[in-house]
């Protein structure tokens, strides 16, 4: 159980580096603002999910989920 600990906190630290990241890659919400309202019809708009901010959205959701799965698992009581 002992290598089974170390190998998920392994993970959870190396998950912990990718999201503070991934995050910080990420552009702000209000970076948009200055545009003219018509702006947001664009062909980037449109395809946010293909474009590589949408990689990094998902990416996020997929490396939060993991720590909090992972952070779960590491404070049961059979680790302790």
């Amino acid at each position: 159980m002992e290598i089974l600990k170390i190998v998920l906190t392994i993970i959870f630290v190396i998950d912990c580096i990718a999201l503070s990241a991934i995050i910080l890659l990420q552009e702000g919400k209000s970076a948009g603002l200055g545009t003219i309202a018509g702006a947001a019809d664009t062909y980037w708009g449109q395809n946010k999910g293909r474009s590589m901010e949408g990689a990094l959205v998902k990416s996020t959701k997929f490396l939060a989920i993991l720590f909090i799965v992972l952070a779960l698992v590491l404070n049961l009581s059979v680790f302790n």
